[in-house]
């Protein structure tokens, strides 16, 4: 009990309050379930050659962070010249509006479904999708044909965010496929139009997550394989992103073999 409570003292003061007594450096993998304790590693998969052309290795349980630094890191990779925009599409377990921003200014295209955190759906209310922007006006339509006006603008988590509502909502005769609450109200953030111009991209690439899962599960897959159970023998960040990177290049040596041959690879080298 003295021991579990001096690490008690230790996890509290540590950085996301975790300790892990086997590897310093490794945490709680969220996306992954309860109980995985280990290291995200990040790839960017070319789609033409299934090449590994980017990678890094963290120590940060989720993927939201992680979406514009590897499509950057992949566009330095493969020279793209900052005037040409480069595609890159992700799951929606790295869906983050600033990400989308943050890529667009890097002159990068994203494909990526926005998650549904709202809950409305599932309690069989109308999703925030339903509501349509005018941007003429600067109002949304509902579903119902009313007009929700803009009312206020303040910031939320560093975002300067928009409010809109509608006055008809205390009578409106759908209002219980709506809101429990007195009115519905509907959110914009500032730059809301890369959200929406990467939503109306996804919508015109239908075949664009199943292109995304061809070709980036496809080396994850050989690489566990071959790493086997365990995965990482090392031990802390460093190490591992070590480790990683042989694993990379021994990937992408014999994927190259596979493409060219061993003798145009070795007179290459």
């Amino acid at each position: 009990m003295d021991r579990l409570k001096t690490l008690e003292v230790q996890m509290l003061e540590s950085p996301g309050q975790q300790i892990s007594l086997t590897d310093p450096d490794a945490r709680s993998m969220k996306s992954c379930g309860v109980g995985i304790v280990g290291y995200n590693v990040q790839t960017a998969v070319d789609v033409e050659h299934h090449l590994i052309v980017a990678h890094e290795v963290t120590n940060i349980g989720i993927d939201r962070r992680q979406l514009s630094s590897m499509a950057i890191q992949a566009k330095s990779v493969v020279e793209a010249t900052p005037s040409q925009p480069m595609r890159v599409i992700a799951d929606q377990g790295y869906y983050r509006s600033e990400e989308l921003q943050a890529c667009e200014q890097a002159n990068i295209v994203a494909y990526m479904d926005k998650s549904d955190t709202s809950g409305k759906r599932s309690k069989g209310e109308f999703g925030r999708e339903e509501f349509r922007y005018i941007p003429e006006d600067d109002e949304y339509e509902c579903p119902a044909g009313e007009r929700l006006i803009y009312r206020f603008a303040r910031e939320e988590a560093g975002k300067k965010i928009r409010r809109y509502w509608a006055s008809a909502c205390v009578r409106c005769s759908i209002k219980s496929k709506c809101t429990p609450s007195d009115y519905r109200r509907v959110s914009r953030w500032e730059h809301e139009s890369v959200v929406e111009a990467a939503q109306a991209r996804l919508a015109d690439y239908p075949d664009a997550m199943r292109t995304r899962r061809a070709t980036v599960e496809h080396p994850l897959g050989t690489l566990k394989a071959w790493m086997g159970a365990n995965h990482f023998l090392t031990e802390t960040l460093a190490h591992v992103s070590t480790e990683m990177s042989l694993h990379v290049l021994a990937y992408n040596i014999k994927r190259v073999i596979n493409l060219l041959g061993a003798k145009t690879l070795i007179e290459a080298i």
